[in-house]
């Protein structure tokens, strides 16, 4: 069976600002990247950049949206780093993450599934790396929501 990453985070705001942190360029480098180029309608761009140096590599360059409900999920292509390029970012299709948003007494919990990891080894390291990047990025994303708010 193929791997699929899914982490969950709640944080101490509304849907609607949690929402921007996945949409809007100027709150996604924030936390996860130097620069983002995102146009948040279906077949719009999701491509970030972690070397805005060299955006062929360790980006998401080329990734479209593949669905959204404005407050409830986002999805999008994704694109592994240099390491994994050969053959994560030749793969058809790409991985895909979709991140959805959820209302709580306490603010917003978000749900993410990462999906599309292949069973060999190459692939596995590919999916370990990529959770553990993905478990790095929820702190940075909380411990900016949480000075914020």
């Amino acid at each position: 069976m193929d791997r699929v990453i899914h982490l969950s985070l709640e944080l101490p705001c509304p849907v609607s600002r949690t929402f921007d942190y996945f949409c809007l360029p100027g709150l996604l480098t924030d936390w996860l990247c130097p620069e983002a180029d995102i146009n948040p309608v279906v077949g719009g761009k999701y491509e970030l950049f972690w070397d805005p140096t060299n955006k062929q590599d360790n980006s998401t360059i080329g990734c479209k949206v593949t669905a959204l409900a404005n407050q409830q999920f986002i999805s999008f292509e994704w694109k592994s780093p240099v390491m994994f390029k050969r053959f994560a970012n030749t793969a058809n299709p790409l991985t895909h993450v979709m991140v959805s948003f959820h209302a709580t007494e306490k603010g917003t919990i978000i749900h993410l599934v990462h999906s599309g990891w292949r069973s060999n080894e190459s692939w596995l390291k590919a999916a370990n790396w990529q959770e553990n990047a993905w478990n790095i990025a929820f702190e940075n994303l909380a411990t900016v929501v949480n000075d914020s708010y």
